[in-house]
C-alpha cells in the first residue's frame, strides 16, 4: 500500500454521518439509528467532541436489565447512561494507514477527530477493503465468489 495514504483519503465527513448528541436520550438515539437502520453511531458532545459509540446491543442489554417498561425507561435515560461492551477509538485526522487499519480490525467504522479533538466524520471498515482489494488488483466483479 502506498504509504501517503491518511485518513482523509476514506473520510466520510461529519455532514454525512448519522451521529447522536451525548445529552440524547435513549430513545431519540434508537431513532436516529432506525431511520438509516444502523446497529452503531458515534456520540458527541455539546462542542462537536466525540465520546463514544454506542450500538443496538449496548441499548438492548441496558434495557433488558430495567425494571421499568422498555419505552419509558427509553425516553428517561440519557445515551450516556448506557454501559458500552466496546469503546471504539478514533484516530487523527492524519493518522496513517497503519493507524486506521489496526482500529479498522476491531470495529465497523472508525470515528476521526482533529487537532481539537472535534469529530470529524468516520472511516468505514468496508471502505478499506474494497481500497485493499484495489490494490490487490481485485474489483468487485473479479473478487473471488464465497461458496
Amino acid at each position: 500500500m502506498p504509504t501517503k495514504t491518511n485518513v482523509a483519503f476514506f473520510l466520510t465527513p461529519k455532514d454525512d454521518v448519522v451521529w447522536v448528541p451525548s445529552d440524547a436520550s435513549v430513545r431519540e438515539a434508537l431513532e436516529r439509528m432506525s431511520a438509516k437502520r444502523y446497529t452503531a453511531v458515534p456520540v458527541l458532545d455539546g462542542d462537536g467532541r466525540y465520546v463514544a459509540t454506542i450500538t443496538e446491543g449496548d441499548i438492548l442489554w441496558h434495557l433488558v436489565g430495567a425494571d421499568k417498561a422498555w419505552s419509558a425507561l427509553a425516553a428517561d435515560t440519557s445515551i450516556l447512561q448506557i454501559e458500552r461492551r466496546m469503546t471504539n477509538h478514533p484516530v487523527h485526522i492524519y493518522a496513517g494507514m497503519d493507524a486506521l487499519v489496526a482500529r479498522a480490525i476491531e470495529q465497523h467504522f472508525v470515528p476521526v477527530v482533529d487537532d481539537r479533538g472535534v469529530f470529524v466524520g468516520i472511516v468505514r471498515r468496508q471502505r478499506i477493503v474494497e481500497y485493499c482489494a484495489e490494490i490487490a488488483g481485485l474489483g468487485r466483479r473479479d473478487a473471488p465468489r464465497l461458496p
